[in-house]
């Protein structure tokens, strides 16, 4: 693990023309306390793909949030889901939080990096504090990867794979010192998978493709830009900011979430 400056880092997993010259108006403008990302039209989905989202029948799957993709609107499976949220397949809506994901895309890929890992990096078993996390080649999680936030709820992380996300069987993150979910991005420049019962906290922001396999719960949100969704079995939740509930009818606890981490 070594720590880089800025300009030792080059753009990954570029979005579209249209999208860098969106970005090139607010990027490098001075960014006040917390990283935040804007996922502007984009926040209130669940999940959102550019290819297709398909949902699988071997469990019921509950999304806490919207859905759509576009340009390819095809989403396959709604039979086996519970959609606590807007069904937008491939609508106006659909095409601008499309957009807003490019440009939230670009302003996490654009953020420099606090600590950069030149080598593929497991990130199960570290605590790390805020800030700003880059792979140059991927990330991983096997078993437990803790965020703290130290006290401060806007507190922000931000990890940058210049490749893939792929977290383990089993393997959790776990928030404490007021960490938010809402505060957790992640950046995949090809494709993510999580893992059979796996619980995950953030957003994932991918280049092609995500993939939640059976029974990996999910407090964030799945967007791919160019590439399909699929889900087996899951249950997701799009958090509220500054909120540790998943939110949606009847309004769901972060337990839920957890509910194979044996929490009461």
């Amino acid at each position: 693990m070594n720590t880089t400056s800025p300009n030792n880092r080059a753009l990954r997993g570029r979005p579209t023309a249209k999208a860098i010259s969106l970005i090139g108006l607010i990027a490098f403008a001075p960014v006040a306390g917390a990283q935040t990302i804007d996922y502007g039209s984009a926040t209130n989905f669940g999940v959102l793909a550019g290819a297709g989202i398909t949902i699988a029948a071997s469990g019921p799957t509950i999304i806490h949030g919207d859905i759509g993709s576009s340009p390819t609107p095809t989403i396959t499976g709604l039979a086996n889901a519970t959609i606590y949220g807007t069904n937008h397949g491939g609508d106006s809506s659909t095409v601008a939080a499309e957009s807003s994901l490019q440009i939230a895309y670009s302003m996490a890929d654009l953020r420099p990096p606090t600590t950069t890992y030149s080598a593929a990096q497991d990130l199960g078993g570290l605590l790390l504090a805020p800030g700003v996390y880059s792979s140059d080649v991927s990330f991983g999680i096997t078993g437990t990867l803790t965020l703290d936030a130290g006290g401060d709820p806007n507190a922000y992380w931000i990890f940058q794979s210049n490749s893939t996300l792929t977290t383990a069987s089993d393997s959790q993150i776990i928030l404490i010192g007021g960490a938010q979910s809402s505060n957790v991005t992640w950046q995949v420049g090809s494709s993510a998978t999580l893992g059979t019962n796996s619980a995950f906290e953030g957003t994932i922001l991918a280049m092609t493709s995500i993939t939640a396999t059976d029974g990996a719960a999910i407090n964030g949100r799945l967007l791919a830009i160019n590439g399909s969704v699929t889900m087996d079995h899951n249950v997701l939740s799009v958090p509220e900011p500054g909120s540790l509930l998943l939110l949606g009818a009847g309004g769901v606890s972060a337990c839920l979430i957890r509910r194979r981490r044996g929490c009461a």
